[in-house]
């Protein structure tokens, strides 16, 4: 278990956080959210031990394992994606390099008298590689890899050959292989698509260790954490529960506050009315005295705010385009001459906001490039309308700021010196107000520098947005507000983005990019956010509100009138209730029944998935599979299917075992 007490930190004349207490124990699921430059990464660099805090504690036993994902990676990659996944248990590696060892030593030790010592100590060594998983370490290593998006033949890749983004999930894959006892993750889902967030979230909801992660997603706050601590205003509160939980209690917490404030206020208001009323009055000095002392010694009560950054995204109005901003017709695409896509037919109109989806290597960026005219098409046309003005913001925008520069240095670089009062105004309004802008960028934190690269995409007066991931290291505040930006933008968005709150929020249609087909889809539906949940999707929807049995009349009837006893209208009305109560016990009767029935179904077929995850799971725990490569990966994929199909079952008995408790 880890614990901090007290933390304190400041840099220059800057108090970061004070008095930060938090507790890490095995199975507590815990988000750390705050907005950017409050010191979340900070924070975890203390934890870590990587940094000392000016006040304040950490304890951590000497030999725990704690595994940390940063956002930004090493430049000097070693060894393949397999490799790097498998590196992460220390003890796994000992015994697998004494393993080799003892090999080594049978081979030479060839009838000498040390031979049956070695023979033993290697049965000794082999069973302690048991012990530790080790056989099924690699089934475990290339289940992770798949679930991140990485393709079989990937694992004998070297890292040095991989983009930042890929190198990031392999990473990721070596820390869930390992499972540490503390795992930290700061941001884990930005180098993700929505088919690996979807699966990441699976694997962290059941994680058996203790967990902190910084995200901005709150759909994966939501499905991990059981527990929010917030950072902001030089301190942190815990909140229990997920994302949804965290905004009721944060908010309640504030109305309280508020109310404490103002009820304080009123009884300040009324002390001061006092001393200022009877202050020369020579009956009433000591009262007064001691009501001003008691003024002084006061512990003013602070109203938490409710957002960090008071930023507002702003755009300049674009000249009008074209209806078609840009037309696919029977567009095949991909790179030397073989096709990635092909049978591209696609038209985007002006004014509509589009998200594209799909998993990393399946297209999307390729459809941009052609969007952009950085990419012919191998067949088919692509035409961009006309009056189409083009900004793009892409991930690595953040890394060609120039870090010896100012925000407003950098800012006029792009503008051109439209007067300091003009371009302080435009940087006010993306959270740099005052001395912030004249902070050197090689001092912001990640989210404001994503906020300063989208300040330069957005300042130019443009009619098709394309946006690349534009939420990465952006604090829940600044994702609000661009959300609340993209929203009101007059012209057309083609956003490229994880983040399925935005999605939802922002996109009027989805345009799928999967197994080399570019698929339309009107409206945001679910399962495509959500891939391998179809189930459970489909029980967070609410059911289809029925009509009322035994309602009275039809539509279109005529009121009859009053009988002529009101006694047969009471006793009418007493049988149309009898009845109507009637239906309604007979259909939750024939309602309860058919989900029981469902219940047993799934139960049996979730314990067949459960017996054959373990056939697979002692199949690959046997040393002599691993002499046939392509035998282990084949039951590496069966076995990484069948405990997802476990999964899926196991989510899904118990979404209908609530269902069921819910209506008895």
């Amino acid at each position: 278990m880890l614990t901090a007490s007290g933390l304190s930190k400041s840099f220059g004349g800057r108090t970061l956080f004070s008095d930060v207490t938090l507790e890490l124990r095995p199975g507590r699921r815990v988000a750390l959210v705050g907005g950017n430059g409050n010191g979340k990464t900070t924070l975890i660099n203390i934890l870590l031990g990587e940094a000392d805090p000016d006040q304040g504690a950490v304890h951590r036993p000497n030999d725990m394992q704690i595994g940390y994902l940063p956002q930004d990676l090493a430049d000097d990659p070693q060894g393949t994606v397999l490799e790097e996944a498998m590196s992460g248990d220390a003890r796994m590696q000992a015994a697998r390099a004494r393993l080799a060892e003892l090999e080594q030593k049978l081979t030479d030790s060839t009838g000498s008298d040390d031979q049956d010592k070695i023979i033993q100590a290697y049965s000794d060594a082999q069973a302690h590689f048991e012990q530790l998983g080790g056989y099924s370490a690699e089934a475990d290593a290339h289940r992770v890899l798949s679930g991140l998006g990485f393709k079989g033949s990937d694992g004998d890749r070297p890292l040095a050959e991989l983009s930042g983004g890929w190198r990031m999930r392999a990473a990721l894959a070596r820390l869930l292989v390992a499972k540490p006892e503390i795992l930290i993750l700061d941001e884990p889902t930005n180098h993700l698509d929505v088919d690996s967030v979807a699966w990441l979230e699976r694997q962290l909801a059941a994680w058996p260790t203790a967990l902190l992660f910084v995200s901005h997603d709150r759909d994966f706050i939501d499905a991990v954490a059981e527990r929010v601590i917030e950072l902001a205003a030089g301190t942190t509160t815990e909140y229990v529960g997920g994302f949804a939980e965290f905004v009721v209690q944060r908010e309640e917490r504030i109305a309280a506050a508020e109310a404490a404030a103002a009820g304080q206020a009123r009884k300040i208001a009324d002390v001061e009315r006092f001393i200022e009323r009877f202050r020369y009055k020579a009956t009433k000095s000591r009262q007064v005295q001691s009501r001003i002392k008691t003024l002084e010694k006061l512990d003013r009560i602070e109203v938490p705010t409710r957002e960090d950054v008071k930023a507002k995204f702003a755009f300049p109005e674009p000249r009008r385009s074209s209806r078609v901003v840009v037309e696919f017709d029977g567009v095949d695409a991909g790179y030397d001459g073989v096709p990635l896509l092909t049978d591209v037919n696609m038209v985007v109109e002006r004014g509509q906001k589009i998200a594209l989806i799909g998993p990393n290597g399946a297209g999307k960026s390729t459809l941009v490039k052609m969007m952009l005219g950085e990419l012919e098409p191998i067949a088919g046309t692509v035409t961009l309308g006309n009056n189409v003005d083009v900004a793009t913001f892409a991930q690595h925008q953040t890394e060609v700021l120039d870090e010896s520069r100012s925000g407003h240095a950098e800012l006029m670089a792009t503008m051109g010196d439209l007067g300091m009062r003009n371009l302080r105004t435009i940087l006010g309004s993306f959270g740099f107000s005052g001395d912030a802008a004249d902070r050197l960028i090689g001092e912001l934190s990640g989210g404001e520098r994503t906020r300063l690269a989208l300040a330069k995409t957005m300042i130019h007066p443009v009619n098709l947005l394309v946006l690349d991931e534009p939420t990465n290291h952006l604090d829940l505040p600044s994702c609000d507000l661009l959300e609340e930006a993209l929203q009101a933008y007059p012209g057309t968005v083609i956003i490229v983005t994880h983040d399925r709150h935005l999605i939802r929020n922002v996109a009027e249609a989805l345009v799928e990019v999967r197994d080399g087909k570019v698929t339309w889809h009107d409206g945001v539906a679910e399962e495509l956010l959500m891939p391998g949940d179809a189930d459970i999707v489909q029980t967070r929807k609410e059911p289809s509100k029925q009509q009322p049995q035994g309602s009275g009349k039809k539509s279109g009837q005529k009121n009859a009138g009053p009988n002529k006893s009101g006694q047969n209208n009471s006793n009418q009305n007493r049988q149309n209730a009898k009845r109507d109560q009637a239906q309604q016990r007979n259909q939750r009767h024939q309602d309860t029944k058919k989900l029981k029935n469902e219940i047993r179904s799934v139960e049996k077929k979730w314990q067949k998935a459960e017996d054959q995850v373990a056939q697979l799971q002692a199949q690959l725990a046997d040393p002599e599979i691993y002499e046939d490569g392509a035998k282990v990966a084949e039951l590496a994929k069966a076995f990484d299917a069948a405990k997802d199909h476990a999964a899926e079952l196991s989510q899904r008995w118990e979404q209908l075992a609530s269902r069921l408790e819910s209506m008895s």
